[in-house]
């Protein structure tokens, strides 16, 4: 069993140390990440009106092969990095002045480092999947070259099924985890630069566990609907940030299961 760990009483001052430098990273990231977005938005929308584009090289167009699949995996892994950067930040401002103010030893900007990337590394992995999942969607004519749903009853039974999961006990435990920052850090403290790593998968795991369902709504809006894009990246942070959080995803739920059951009887 792992020992639980204490809260230095000058943690506050530990929380304010450090925290300008891991914002200004993660705010460039975000943005870098939002620019790519847009360019490829953009060229999508060049080709939606018949022109040429200079950035087409950048998405999968016409019949998929190896080629294609990794710049639909690079173009998730990518815009999982804009969604959920934000909604990450409390943790990883947590993590930092927690580290910090062990003062354990070796280098605290690896240990920091360690713990984004196993964050990094589990969104990577869903965006393999979700790569992988539109490929065979695409294949099958339910998604376009557009990245948009053309069918109704795959909309609808996406709707469900993520309002659904609105309402079940795992979202619940996932979206507590990542809610409390502190709290998980506490009970999940491993020590080093693996342990660090290790907490990082784990707050991951939880964190794709809280919104894969949101983020299967992207195959229903759009992959490539910015608008749909930013909704969604704001829904997110408002479950998580957001002291009426809990609520705010009982609500969307409740508003999917209505949209889901609308669109297949329409």
């Amino acid at each position: 069993m792992r020992p639980s760990i204490s809260v230095p009483p000058d943690f506050g001052a530990f929380l304010r140390n450090g925290r300008v430098v891991v914002a200004a990273c993660l705010v460039a990231l975000t943005l870098l990440a939002w620019l790519y977005l847009a360019q490829l938005a953009e060229a999508m929308r060049a080709m939606s009106a018949g022109n040429d584009s200079a950035y087409m090289w950048l998405m999968p167009m016409g019949r998929w092969g190896p080629a294609e699949f990794a710049l639909c995996f690079a173009m998730w892994a990518i815009m999982m990095i804009a969604m959920m950067v934000p909604s990450a930040a409390p943790m990883l401002f947590v993590f930092q002045a927690l580290d910090s103010s062990r003062r354990s030893g070796g280098s605290a900007r690896l240990r920091f480092a360690a713990f984004f990337l196993g964050y990094v590394v589990v969104w990577t992995a869903f965006s393999l999947v979700a790569a992988a999942v539109q490929w065979q969607l695409h294949a099958a004519a339910v998604v376009s070259d557009m990245m948009m749903s053309s069918s109704r009853v795959f909309d609808g039974l996406i709707l469900l099924c993520a309002g659904i999961y609105q309402f079940m006990p795992a979202k619940s435990r996932c979206l507590s985890k990542c809610r409390t920052p502190l709290g998980f850090l506490m009970s999940e403290w491993r020590e080093g630069t693996t342990g660090a790593w290790l907490m990082g998968l784990r707050h991951g795991m939880f964190c794709v566990g809280c919104c894969w369902g949101l983020m299967a709504l992207l195959f229903v809006g759009g992959v490539m609907n910015m608008a749909w894009i930013a909704a969604l990246t704001l829904l997110v942070m408002a479950e998580k940030l957001l002291q009426i959080g809990p609520w705010v995803a009982r609500a969307a739920g409740g508003i999917l299961i209505a949209w889901g059951v609308a669109t297949l009887l329409v």
